[in-house]
């Protein structure tokens, strides 16, 4: 294999009409358009997944413990302004696990520079190209895997980096640049505003940890429907430079690498989110397979291999913390893995670039915040069925005693905030009984669903209260750290009228039809090929 193979993903192919790669798909802001910065494209989140599987069998026995341990990278955990708070336990205590995987395009290293080519980009910031939530339910029975192509604009909040102590502000821009505004801390704060959900932890991985995990594992088996061979055509330079033909193949180390950043062959970015799932259930189901209790040269070269692939934050960055958490991500039958990738449309004042669909990307932000499995094998979480029941304890105040401040949060990607809301709101209240209800003069910014927020610990009967009297779901009272009374903030699912819109409870499995959903235990999956690009 030639170093050039992997080379020079810069440009989009052209389109011709119907599915195919489209129209070119230019970076924006600092990083510009066009030319060698095109070739920084996707690292593979799936090798990240890898070695937090691998960890966990590697952790029996803690092999070379403190070595290990030294190999790992550590960060902050949030170096952005979000204030989401974390679920509240079923009754059985247990509350649902989130973690952000990132792959990083960094060309920090000879290595990365080498795979990755790009050679002129190798001081810029890194960006994040790669990124999925995996969200393990409160149960431990489901799990439930969610991509964002890297085009998709989204609000970035105010990030400060840990390590230089510069201070991004906020901004709106694609969600690949929020990794070099901060860290991978800054990327998780994006995550947790664009979706409500608390984010326990994030892991990142770059080019040459892709490598040498696929290289651990020893290959993963993915499928074509016709030859493959994404190189530069005369319209559209770079590619990846994978070769192969119809079938199944086992690929490891470069040729794995060339799989996952595989974008023109396959299409568009949303093509290569689905050959990353098809490669990452392919891997899990592999793993499964083996046994590597019974070989320890085996298993202390799978341990190397993870931690020094990883950087990982600063609360699970010890092979204990990850092995603890590999167990959890262990119990879940491949048959109830779901991965996705989430809705999206075009972006109407950039083409290039992509939104969150509307309707449908609630839905999934709704499943997890609510955790409600992505296959039809669960019925209504307990989670869900505690947070809608009546309350039992904490009771309220008398509503004329209740403080209450609402806050108008109304505001979407597409359109402003609505004027004087967040008074009509507080109004309203007035006119239950709720006679210190006020507006906050200075907005919240923008909400995708209603909350009422309440200080953690305190004040939580006169939140539920204060939802019911409005006809807001008792699973949308939160408990939040920044606030000291009862919040109401006005989402953008409730810009008109003056009774709450009855939102609709999505069921178990209840995925919208864009969501291109793939289960781990699926086999026999391959990928077709855009048609320039057969051989």
């Amino acid at each position: 294999m030639t170093r050039s193979s992997v080379h020079g993903e810069r440009t989009r192919p052209s389109s011709e009409g119907g599915e195919g790669p489209g129209r070119r798909r230019a970076a924006s802001g600092r990083h510009g358009t066009g030319g060698p910065r095109r070739g920084r494209r996707a690292l593979r989140w799936s090798a990240t997944t890898l070695a937090v599987l691998i960890l966990g069998t590697a952790g029996a026995g803690y092999l070379y413990y403190e070595h290990l341990n030294g190999n790992l990278g550590k960060g902050e955990r949030s170096s952005g302004d979000s204030k989401v708070g974390k679920g509240q336990p079923n009754a059985d205590g247990q509350t649902p696990l989130n973690i952000l995987l990132i792959g990083s395009d960094s060309r920090a290293s000879d290595e990365n520079v080498r795979l990755g080519g790009s050679r002129d980009s190798r001081d810029e910031p890194p960006r994040g190209d790669v990124q999925m939530l995996i969200h393990l339910a409160a149960d431990r029975q489901s799990a439930a895997v969610v991509s964002i192509p890297r085009d998709t604009r989204v609000d970035i909040p105010r990030c400060t980096d840990p390590e230089s102590g510069k201070v991004y502000p906020a901004t709106n821009d694609i969600i690949t640049s929020s990794l070099g505004r901060g860290g991978a801390g800054c990327t998780l704060a994006t995550w947790q505003n664009l979706t409500g959900v608390y984010i326990d932890h994030w892991m990142t991985i770059d080019f040459a940890g892709v490598v040498r995990m696929a290289d651990a594992i020893g290959g993963v088996e993915v499928c074509v429907n016709q030859n493959v061979w994404d190189r530069p055509l005369p319209t559209m330079p770079g590619g990846s430079g994978l070769k192969m033909t119809a079938g199944s193949h086992k690929v490891k180390g470069e040729r794995a690498l060339q799989w996952l950043r595989t974008r023109h062959a396959w299409g568009s970015d949303q093509l290569r989110a689905r050959a990353q799932h098809m490669y990452m259930n392919s891997m899990i189901r592999t793993l499964r397979q083996q046994n590597v209790f019974t070989d320890t040269g085996r298993l202390t070269d799978l341990a190397e291999a993870a931690t020094k692939s990883l950087t990982v934050s600063e609360e699970i960055g010890s092979v204990k913390k990850l092995f603890d958490l590999a167990m959890q991500l262990k119990t879940v039958p491949p048959d109830r893995i779901t991965m996705t990738t989430l809705p999206t449309v075009e972006d109407p004042q950039d083409r290039n670039h992509l939104l969150p669909d509307g309707a449908g990307a609630e839905q999934v932000w709704t499943m997890l915040r609510d955790d409600i499995p992505f296959d039809d094998k669960g019925g209504k979480p307990e989670a869900a069925k505690a947070a809608d029941a009546e309350p039992a304890k904490d009771p309220a105040a008398p509503d004329g005693e209740i403080a209450v401040q609402v806050q108008n949060a109304t505001a979407t990607a597409t359109q402003g905030p609505v004027s004087g809301r967040a008074g009509a709101v507080a109004q309203i209240l007035a006119g239950k009984g709720f006679v210190k209800a006020a507006a906050d003069p200075a907005g919240a910014g923008s909400e995708k669903r209603t909350v009422v927020r309440y200080p953690s610990g305190d004040l939580k009967g006169d939140a539920q209260r204060v939802a019911k009297a409005l006809g807001i779901p008792l699973s949308s009272v939160k408990p939040y750290e920044d606030t000291s009374q009862v919040t109401v903030v006005v989402g953008a699912d409730w810009r008109e009228g003056t009774a709450y819109p009855r939102q609709k409870s999505p069921s178990a499995g209840d995925l919208p039809e864009n969501s291109d959903a793939l289960k781990a235990s699926e086999k026999g999956k391959c990928m077709d090929v855009y048609k320039p690009y057969r051989w």
